[in-house]
């Protein structure tokens, strides 16, 4: 399988993000259990949330522009550049601290976060749609970041109705959904580039068998 630098590029944006995560959860001592990512903000290291939020939309950016190069469809295009978008509105627009009031900016911060978590499943369905090497794959790991979405919300929804959330681990699920969403952006990038480099191959295979028929010599002059 050919890859093309913008593919490549982002993969690496995607790999860099990722390496950047895992030094902050390393680094942060923070309790992955019940501790909300953008909580990782207000640590010494808290540098490296925004790092790594930006390269992970670098990453989704630069697969979007391949995609569209390619001809991919629109929508699955526009929902990786609002994914992409998102990504760096959280990491410019910072949760408000745990107790306080929600800002303008943690308004901001969770409401592109709710976007990015959303958008990301569907892209996913809809590259699996076209079928394909990893289709089946896309769309179990579409369907698990969507249900994983819902347990994120859970505690929000329990606490509109006055009542406790008590021990759910939400900051499980929301690492559960972040991680879903970056293999799914992920084989996205391998479907397209599987799909183009399957539609070369078929048509080499079509031009060679059009070069192989039977060629009809020209009636002898009489």
């Amino acid at each position: 399988m050919t890859t093309s630098p913008l593919t490549a590029g982002g993969f690496a944006a995607l790999a860099n993000g990722a390496v950047a995560m895992m030094a902050l959860h390393l680094t942060s001592g923070l309790d992955p259990l019940h501790g909300m990512i953008s909580e990782y903000a207000f640590h010494p290291h808290g540098w490296l949330l925004g790092t790594s939020l930006t390269f992970f939309a670098l990453g989704a950016a630069m697969l979007a522009v391949e995609m569209s190069r390619r001809g991919t469809g629109r929508a699955t295009v526009a929902l990786l550049g609002v994914w992409s978008t998102c990504m760096l509105m959280i990491a410019a627009f910072p949760t408000d601290r745990p107790g306080m009031s929600l800002s303008m900016s943690g308004g901001i911060h969770r409401y592109a976060a709710f976007a990015a978590f959303v958008s990301m499943p569907v892209a996913g369905l809809a590259i699996a749609a076209r079928g394909g090497r990893h289709a089946a794959a896309l769309r179990g790991l579409s369907l698990a970041a969507a249900g994983f979405l819902i347990l994120v919300l859970v505690p929000y929804v329990v606490r509109m109705f006055g009542m406790d959330p008590g021990a759910v681990p939400a900051g499980l699920t929301q690492r559960l959904v972040v991680v879903t969403e970056v293999v799914v952006l992920v084989l996205i990038g391998l479907s397209a580039a599987v799909g183009r480099d399957g539609a070369r191959a078929r048509a080499r295979v079509t031009a060679r068998l059009d070069g192989a028929g039977p060629r009809v010599r020209p009636a002898a002059a009489a």
